[in-house]
């Protein structure tokens, strides 16, 4: 299941984020500062792991150094890894904002 892991507000009364795993119900991560890095841990995380524990080393490409891309909706940003999740290549999008998503290969071309 990719999205495992979601970022959520800490439930200590903080300001601050945590790392929420969905596949064993817990935290994973607590008291991170930045949402953003909050969501850099998670994306992480999500390269790791699937569903069932650790990802299958084959089923993981990364691209170093990052590669400048193109996405279907035509904005750029930047891939840094692949993941093979549920039969299909996904990659790690990083838009100009620092914003993470996963897309599918066939929605990405190089710039």
């Amino acid at each position: 299941m990719l999205g495992r892991f979601t970022v959520r507000p800490s439930d200590d009364g903080s300001n601050r984020f945590g790392v929420w795993d969905g596949a064993v119900n817990g935290w994973r991560a607590t008291g991170i500062d930045d949402e953003g890095r909050a969501r850099e841990l998670a994306s992480d995380l999500d390269v790791q792991y699937d569903a069932h524990g650790p990802r299958a080393a084959e089923a993981v490409r990364r691209v170093d150094p990052s590669q400048q891309v193109q996405r279907a909706v035509w904005s750029t940003g930047k891939l840094d890894v692949w993941i093979r999740h549920n039969g299909e290549w996904l990659g790690r999008f990083r838009d100009s904002d620092g914003e993470i998503t996963w897309v599918s290969g066939a929605d990405l071309r190089p710039l």
